[in-house]
């Protein structure tokens, strides 16, 4: 049953994650550790009208709680009756006395849409059908597929249904019968036979075997007996009885009993594992307790790192960490360590991005939305130059549409700044223009109109979408290049990578703002006819162009540099406990890293703009960087270094704030696996509870929107899994 539902993950969004109506269904995933969540003592009767009885008191006490919770039924709203009786009549084909019932294979096959290949197992099909079949009589009435939609709702509705598959009998109790009966079905007693005469079979269903066991006791003994089976299978290996098995039997076993818990990684280190020939007893019990409890291993680790994932953890910061939260022995913790060096090739330190290596989610949910979801290779090993290419193309033309976007957000605040650096003290008496950013504001409304403020915009806009592009697609190569096998970097390496983003980009900025800066300041000049972009080009020529490039590469070098370090660390304090960030949260980091980097490089910005701008008669020339800061300096004193300060961190905080949140979200929408690094926050990957994997049928409804992840539940929890073929 492990491919039972189709994995709608994908279209899943941060919004399921938070839902106000969360099913917390208790165990659905090996990794839970949590032993047993169940809390009811309640068992079905034996008798017809005792059990329908105790169909109609679990509606009640659904209604009951959703009443008093004002969250839907047991946290998930119950289907209304006249919807489930349609549904049920359309899929139902018996008629019997002038009144519908759906067979076994009605409501598996053709409801849930499980087992649905050619030659499927009847048995396996007839077992799960007897989950709903309380009468036994072989046939589905309306009442109990009403009866199992309100069991779905309550929160141990795995166990419930877990209880019910081996309750064959309708008894409302598990006899050592019918739990032999269900096993002996599985595919893994086929694979290593459970010995049903062992001690622990006694312990639960008495010396004679005649004891029966009620729901919440078989809870516990379903969460007990995987373990036992694997107990028995070192046993059967360990024929001496020495206490050691060979680390191909410890293979076997783990690929039989514990195939659930195994991700492909460990999978592949199973024999490097046991470090050496022979594997103990406590070795394969902490082995397995590790793989239980990954996800507690998660939690020891974000606590010994202060909540950073990319902080290097070694085994007696981690060790210290568990003795303070968790039962997590120093053995487990050796195997946890040595997992991870054959892993990840790690030097005796850990990051979270190893335990994701190790930690067995077969069903997770990517908070995102995607429109496209293309995997251009297989795995990164198949990464060549053209691919690179490919990805780097990619970000390119999503880097051109963010900066189109953020450009055309905060122009006019950029107009305004352009126009207050610009002005000049000292060479004439009342040359003064505006006394402030927002007097420049409202004069340029009152004499332009609002269409001043977007002088210039589309120059901008031609030229903003290479430059953006090229500066966020050259940041993203080259910390690539400087990121190591963990994905890991240092704040050297994000500097680096953030100046050559800066510098890159001038090829472009430069003809871009000359052209943009005197297209602002030329409505200030009261003419007859306003210059054009291309006009502005004709007269300047090709050299004149690049007129202020030194000045150019001093401000946008130091932006960038201190830019994309600000934001990837403003990213990981803004993420979540599972280290992803929403849209919101990239706009916030995009608007503080927006803050230093645009005061701090305001110097370089004045000394730029002034070289840039066509002097008037009368103004100061300037001959270069040097000899421009020299006279500012001289003539305007210190402060007219900073002038236009405010509105160049109004405009560049939001502006990159929007265009760092286009670009990112593109990326998700726009989903291509290049083999190559994911930006930082931009995914997370988490153990879906049912709630996150409802079914998108229509006719799934209630609590049978999770059905099928409950059926699935049964073998990622418990490792019951059923013959699919005959």
């Amino acid at each position: 049953m492990a491919d039972f539902a189709s994995d709608n993950s994908a279209n899943d969004t941060r919004e399921t994650l938070s839902s106000p109506t969360p099913i917390h269904t208790s165990g659905i995933f090996p990794h839970t550790s949590s032993s047993s969540s169940s809390t009811s003592s309640s068992s079905f009767p034996p008798t017809m009208t005792e059990r329908l009885m105790a169909m109609v008191m679990v509606e009640a006490e659904c209604q009951a709680d959703a009443k008093k919770s004002g969250k839907g039924t047991g946290y998930l709203r119950r289907a209304k009756t006249e919807t489930l009786q349609e549904i049920f009549n359309k899929y139902a084909t018996v008629d019997k006395d002038g009144e519908l019932y759906m067979t076994a294979s009605d409501f598996v096959r053709s409801y849930l849409g499980l087992y649905t290949e050619p030659n499927p197992n009847p048995k396996s099909i007839q077992l799960l059908g007897g989950i709903l079949d309380t009468s036994k009589d072989g046939l589905i009435s309306f009442s109990e597929f009403h009866a199992f939609e309100g069991l779905l709702c309550v929160p141990d509705a795995l166990y419930k249904t877990a209880f019910q598959l081996f309750d064959t009998k309708g008894t409302g109790m598990v006899t050592f019968e019918e739990f032999v009966e269900v096993i002996k079905q599985t595919t893994l007693h086929q694979k290593v036979p459970f010995d049903f005469d062992s001690d622990f079979v006694k312990m639960y269903f008495g010396k004679e075997r005649k004891r029966a066991i009620n729901y919440t006791e078989f809870s516990q003994f379903l969460h007990d007996f995987h373990e036992e089976h694997a107990v028995q299978a070192f046993k059967m290996f360990d024929k001496t009885g020495s206490g050691f098995i060979t680390a191909m039997d410890f293979k076997d076993i783990m690929l039989n009993i514990k195939s659930h818990l195994l991700t492909n990684p460990v999978q592949t280190n199973l024999v490097a594992a046991a470090t050496g020939h022979k594997v103990s007893f406590p070795f394969f019990m902490a082995f397995n307790s590790l793989l239980t409890n990954m996800e507690l291993c998660k939690r020891v680790y974000l606590n010994s790192s202060g909540g950073s994932r990319t902080q290097e953890v070694t085994r007696e910061e981690f060790l210290h960490s568990a003795q303070m939260m968790s039962q997590i022995t120093p053995l487990e913790v050796d195997i946890l360590f040595h997992l991870t060096e054959l892993i990840s090739e790690s030097s005796g330190k850990i990051v979270y991005s190893d335990l994701e290596a190790i930690t067995p989610e077969q069903y997770m949910k990517v908070i995102t939305r995607k429109l496209t979801d293309i995997k251009a290779v297989e795995s990164p090993e198949q990464r060549g130059v053209l691919v690179q290419i490919m990805e780097s193309a990619y970000r390119f033309t999503l880097g051109s549409l963010a900066g189109a976007v953020g450009a055309t957000a905060v122009y006019p605040i950029d107009l305004v700044k352009t126009r207050m650096q610009n002005q000049r003290t000292g060479s004439y008496i009342g040359e003064l223009m505006y006394r402030n950013s927002f007097d420049c504001f409202k004069k340029v409304i009152r004499h332009e109109g609002f269409v001043g403020l977007y002088r210039g915009l589309i120059p901008q806009l031609i030229g903003v979408a290479p430059e953006k592009a090229i500066k966020l697609t050259v940041n993203d190569l080259v910390r690539d290049k400087l990121t190591d096998k963990k994905g890991n970097i240092s704040l050297a390496s994000e500097i680096i990578a953030g100046g050559c983003a800066g510098g890159s980009q001038v090829v472009f900025t430069n003809p871009l703002e000359i052209v943009k800066i005197r297209l602002q300041v030329a409505g200030e000049i009261a003419t007859a006819q306003k210059p054009s972009a291309l006009m502005v080009v004709k007269d300047l020529g090709l050299f004149g162009l690049y007129k202020g490039v030194r000045a150019c590469l001093l401000r946008d070098v130091p932006f960038s540099a201190i830019y994309f370090p600000v934001y990837a660390h403003s990213k990981w304090l803004l993420a979540d406990e599972n280290g992803y960030n929403s849209p919101w949260s990239l706009l916030i980091a995009g608007a503080i890293g927006g803050v230093p980097a645009a005061s701090l490089t305001t110097p370089a910005d004045v000394i730029k703009t002034r070289l840039q701008v066509a002097a008037r008669a009368g103004q100061t020339t300037y001959s270069g960087v040097f000899d421009a800061a020299r006279k500012i300096w001289r003539e305007e004193g210190t402060k007219a270094f900073w002038k236009g300060a405010p509105a160049r961190v109004f405009r560049s905080s939001p502006q990159f704030g929007v265009t760092l949140v286009t670009y990112e979200v593109l990326q998700r929408l726009f989903y291509v696996d290049f083999g190559g690094t994911r930006p930082q926050g931009s995914e997370a990957q988490l153990p879906a509870s049912a709630a996150d994997l409802r079914s998108t049928n229509p006719d799934h409804v209630g609590g049978y929107k999770v059905a099928v992840p409950i059926f699935r539940g049964i073998e990622s929890k418990f490792g019951l899994f059923l013959p699919r073929y005959v």
